[in-house]
């Protein structure tokens, strides 16, 4: 059964500590438990700031970076060291930072033709299976499209729930959108999900996608509600200002 709770932060800032401490205590618990700690990093300029802390030393020494594998929840089809691919975002804002081993970067090749690529993340994801068909991460990080989209499932798209990961043309903003994603399955596999958002500018689809009619071809980011996990919003007052 999943939960889903609401947490409304003054600031982004306050929003980003928040959610690194509480990112710590699910590695160490995932660590001890289970002898790794599996995440799924998000692109967006909201958990920037998250990655900007994570890279300091006072939360990077608490983390156990041997045993800290991460994953992608999307990507554009661009060279991994392009501004615009979601692995160069962390890469250079986190990652590049801290001792985690090359071998636990598990990046989607953005410079692959994207089916290429959607094929090559799901065996690669299949290496992790525990016992599916892909592994159950501790925890994945989501933002949210001022369209309703979530990583790259885009409004009118079907969901494809017995994949893992899937290639994506669409267009966003104007713009011819080649990108690789997991899916709706992945995702509320998890254990948990922080979905962030953050600024005025997400105000209103937050509201619909919370408190608006189930329309998830629509907004696909109400196909995201976790069969056995817990889904936490992590949103500061500009967003939250017209929810109920």
């Amino acid at each position: 059964m999943s939960v889903k709770t609401i947490k409304v932060f003054d600031t982004v800032e306050d929003l980003s500590i928040y959610a690194a401490r509480q990112l710590i205590r699910l590695s160490k618990d995932a660590i001890r438990e289970r002898g790794q700690f599996l995440i799924t990093l998000s692109g967006g300029s909201t958990p920037m700031r998250l990655f900007g802390l994570l890279s300091h030393n006072e939360f990077a020494d608490q983390l156990d970076w041997a045993k800290t594998h991460t994953f992608w929840t999307d990507e554009r089809c661009v060279p991994p060291d392009d501004p615009d691919s979601n692995y160069f975002q962390a890469w250079d804002t986190l990652l590049k930072h801290v001792p985690i081993p090359d071998k636990n970067i598990h990046r989607i090749q953005g410079e692959l033709q994207p089916a290429v690529a959607a094929k090559s993340y799901a065996q690669l994801l299949g290496t992790f299976q525990t016992p599916g068909k892909w592994p159950r991460m501790d925890l994945i990080l989501l933002g949210l499209g001022e369209d309703g989209h979530t990583a790259s499932l885009f409004p009118g798209s079907d969901p494809e729930p017995g994949l893992s990961a899937q290639s994506v043309t669409a267009s966003y903003q104007g713009r011819p959108a080649n990108r690789v994603t997991l899916t709706s399955a992945v995702f509320n596999d998890a254990r948990q999900i922080f979905f962030m958002a953050a600024g005025e500018n997400k105000a209103w689809i937050l509201k619909t996608v919370i408190n608006g009619p189930y329309d998830p071809k629509q907004y696909p980011a109400q196909r995201i509600h976790p069969e056995d996990g817990l889904l936490t919003w992590l949103v500061d007052k500009a967003a939250a200002q017209s929810l109920r």
